[in-house]
């Protein structure tokens, strides 16, 4: 690695938001986008819910009880939470902060609420990104060949997706995903402009003081 090289390597990662409604193909960009960056982790949960088989502690989520989600959440231990049914979600502030100041972009797979809270909790290092289907045929059409929901769960989900998409301009970015590979390009641009920010470059100081002094 060159001398500059190993300089930008020094900077301070990013929060990057992915929401949008369900069977936009938000989960599938997710899911390449980490596979085309290794220096980019998801955001593990915290959750009060009993693990599932095959869910691994500390890799799917954190599993604890609701006593020990409401000493975390009274201390600020938590960057966003919310309720589930009967069981609360939430992002562990401490696991986040570590990856930033590493230099590890985060992902997180959340709803707009949880982009809301995020934005007050950490606005300088997040950026959000709304995915939308190209029209709301294709969005129904994608449900139903996922073969996983009911006709009636389906019927709830795209009642939902208005609401959802209402809040598209709260976000920094909108990606309208007619096609993956396409939309996959469009989101991998986002992500690397937004780690050229200058206040995300914690080696141009130096770099430009020796500069000035002849370096």
């Amino acid at each position: 690695m060159s001398v500059l090289n190993e300089l930008k390597s020094d900077r301070r990662g990013l929060m990057v938001v992915l929401s949008s409604p369900s069977g936009a193909g938000k989960t599938t960009l997710t899911r390449k986008l980490l596979a085309d960056n290794p220096n980019m982790a998801m955001s593990v949960s915290a959750t009060t819910r009993p693990p599932r088989p095959g869910e691994t502690e500390g890799v799917d989520y954190f599993f604890i009880d609701k006593t020990r989600f409401g000493e975390l959440e009274a201390k600020g231990e938590f960057l966003e939470h919310a309720k589930v049914f009967d069981n609360f979600y939430a992002t562990p502030r401490g696991p986040v902060e570590d990856a930033l100041s590493r230099g590890k972009d985060v992902v997180f797979d959340i709803d707009w609420q949880g982009a809301q809270q995020l934005t007050q909790a950490a606005a300088d290092d997040l950026v959000k990104i709304f995915i939308l289907p190209p029209n709301m045929r294709e969005l129904e059409q994608r449900l139903r060949t996922r073969a996983q929901d009911s006709d009636a769960v389906i019927a709830k989900r795209m009642s939902k997706s208005e609401g959802e998409i209402s809040h598209w301009a709260e976000y920094d970015y909108v990606i309208v995903n007619e096609d993956i590979s396409t939309a996959l390009a469009e989101l991998q641009t986002i992500v690397n402009s937004e780690r050229m920010r200058r206040r995300r470059q914690m080696w141009l100081g130096g770099f430009v003081k020796s500069l000035v002094n002849g370096g």
